[in-house]
């Protein structure tokens, strides 16, 4: 794939440090990190290292890459890594995608509270789920999944929702079945919207009773127990919205459907079209008309604003197991459910142990990282460590990059 012409960075380097003159009082520890790791990105602030053909001599100059997980440029390789790493854990039976979205009453109340309202949303939605797939009048059994949080909407706007693909069936109570789901059905889409609004306004009374939420600007007249009970008067007659779609073509398309939604942030450069006076411009998908593809120009602030809306704390985990996944027992209960599926012995996983990151991004985008780009015949060779700059003051614009 072709680098793209405009990046986050490429924005964040041209009004990073004026944004932050601007704001700085208003934003996270957090938020400030996110900005300079993706400034310094693949630059001479990080240190890097230069490469040599050893057919034509040609040299090749790699900066490091920052590693922070809401970089769009550090994606590709840790996805291929959690990918690789996941093949032995996919079944030969159907999956499903179900997805739990935050009513917007509540959406500032999370931006103001991000990790006691995340970790509700994804108790809430992952207790909904086992709750309802346990009980025998719906499933009986204990299903798999892994929940994945993502809190952006196409047109960057805050919109927390928790992604899970789920094992369609399940171990019985007894271990001693493989329990399926009916066919082309997974679990009762109203049933599970109930519980999970139930669920997660106990748990968000239980927060406020506690003392565990915060109530700034605007919020500040929630602190008034009566004032919070009406907010979740409010929450409660509403529907709340659970989207579970059609089970996949089959269990191969399974690590695909994955990594669409595992390491993806925000934006992707790859959305990105232009930087002219002070706005950004990318494209987006317009759900209300049927997902159609349009565009829509920013201030550069309010893009990076809205940007900055996503960062999640420090130490947050956004991907979660449960279930049959769950960390403490995977490989017990996925030998068992193989056991049960006449699937004879776990799937070979020496190779992809042994998989270099070379091979996964051979893998990933068809294209030798290793090959010499000049000659294309010759392999290159690393000759030299380059120290990181002990300044940094580089500004790039679009451009500065080539296709």
């Amino acid at each position: 794939m072709a680098r793209p012409q405009l990046e986050v960075a490429d924005i964040f380097r041209q009004y990073g440090e004026e944004h932050r003159s601007k704001y700085g009082r208003v934003m996270s520890s957090e938020q400030w990190r996110v900005i300079k790791a993706i400034e310094r990105c693949r630059t001479s602030a990080l240190g890097g290292h230069i490469d040599e053909c050893d057919a034509c001599g040609h040299r090749v100059i790699s900066y490091n890459s920052c590693r922070n997980r809401h970089c769009p440029k550090c994606q590709s390789l840790a996805k291929a890594q959690w990918l690789d790493a996941r093949k032995a854990e996919i079944l030969p039976v159907g999956y499903y995608h179900v997805v739990f979205t935050l009513p917007q009453l509540l959406a500032p109340l999370a931006l103001q509270n991000k990790t006691v309202i995340y970790n509700i949303l994804f108790h809430a939605a992952s207790s909904a789920l086992l709750t309802i797939a346990s009980d025998p009048q719906h499933l009986g059994a204990n299903i798999g999944f892994v929940a994945v949080l993502h809190t952006w909407g196409q047109n960057l706007m805050h919109h927390p929702h928790v992604h899970c693909v789920v094992t369609g069936g399940g171990l019985s109570p007894d271990k001693r079945r493989w329990v399926p789901c009916r066919k082309r059905f997974f679990l009762s889409v109203k049933v599970l919207s109930r519980i999970f609004r139930r669920l997660f306004l106990h748990l968000l009374d239980n927060a406020f009773t506690k003392g565990e939420l915060r109530f700034h600007g605007d919020l500040n007249y929630l602190s008034d127990p009566l004032a919070f009970k009406s907010l979740a008067k409010a929450c409660r007659a509403k529907e709340w919205v659970v989207y579970a779609k059609p089970p996949f073509g089959g269990p191969e398309k399974v690590l695909d459907y994955l990594g669409r939604y595992t390491h993806r942030i925000a934006i992707s450069n790859h959305r990105l079209i232009e930087m002219k006076d002070g706005r950004v411009t990318f494209t987006w998908k317009n759900y209300k008309e049927d997902g159609q593809r349009q565009t829509m120009t920013l201030d550069a602030h309010e893009f990076i604003r809205r940007f900055l809306l996503h960062v999640l704390p420090d130490g947050f985990v956004r991907m979660r197991y449960y279930g049959l996944l769950a960390n403490c027992h995977r490989a017990r209960n996925l030998q068992r459910c193989r056991e049960l599926l006449n699937v004879f012995g776990a799937p070979d996983t020496e190779t992809s142990q042994e998989q270099t990151w070379v091979e996964l991004l051979v893998a990933l985008t068809g294209k030798d990282p290793l090959q010499c780009p000049k000659c294309k015949d010759g392999r290159l060779v690393r000759i030299q460590t380059v120290e990181p700059t002990s300044h940094f003051h580089e500004r790039v614009t679009p451009k500065a990059h080539s296709p």
